[in-house]
């Protein structure tokens, strides 16, 4: 019987949700295991004591606990998209630190203590260069979605959900339909099945089977 690779998930963290959408596209098939964010389980700390998903454990034992080396690596074995040509490393460094950093001041404000809305401006200078982006293409880099709009997507996504009577009020019409289209993709649904938490012992959970 072939082992497939552990994937240690959460349903709801972006993270998690762009590696899940690398591994479905790529039909790399792994073993989901669902985690709870207050009750990690011991095997997924072993793995990788930093103790945040996605954690992707290789038949080999070798593990990879970065979404974006989960991502390359899925896609590096099949890229039936060809996303790792929209592989926009300077644009997702951005979105993965200034806008995450303002995302995370804007949506948890008791956390930080600051001014939540500086930090929503602050996020949506940053959206108003990816509107000026989507005006030339329909997609981050081209006519079709690739690695950086999935990448950005889930933040992106957290940011229009923390005030969407806001967000959809902003002049960002291409941002907005851009949004839309990425979540009512048959990809997103199929990666936000709703399944139980991993506990030792269950039955293998396989998932991106393509």
């Amino acid at each position: 019987m072939t082992q497939h690779p552990i994937l240690y998930s959460f349903r709801r963290c972006p993270f998690a949700m762009r590696a899940r959408m690398a591994l479905q596209v790529s039909g790399q098939t792994v073993e989901l295991r669902e985690i709870l964010l207050r009750a990690k389980p011991e095997a997924m700390l072993t793995a990788s004591p930093k103790g945040t998903v996605p954690v992707l454990v290789l038949a080999d034992g070798t593990v990879i606990d970065q979404s974006l080396d989960i991502m390359r690596w899925a896609l590096g074995r099949h890229d039936p998209e060809a996303w790792l040509a929209g592989d926009d490393a300077a644009l997702i460094a951005t979105f993965d630190g200034p806008f995450k950093h303002h995302l995370d001041r804007y949506k948890y404000p008791s956390r930080h203590g600051e001014d939540p809305l500086l930090h929503r401006a602050a996020g949506l200078a940053l959206l108003e260069t990816l509107e000026q982006r989507l005006a030339a293409s329909a997609f981050l880099c081209g006519p079709a979605r690739t690695l950086a709009d999935i990448a950005l997507f889930p933040f992106i996504r957290q940011y229009a959900a923390t005030d969407q009577p806001w967000f959809d009020a902003q002049p960002l019409v291409l941002v907005q339909a851009w949004l839309a289209g990425l979540i009512g993709s048959d990809l997103f649904d199929r990666i936000m099945l709703r399944v139980p938490p991993w506990q030792p012992g269950d039955p293998a959970l396989l998932f991106a089977t393509g």
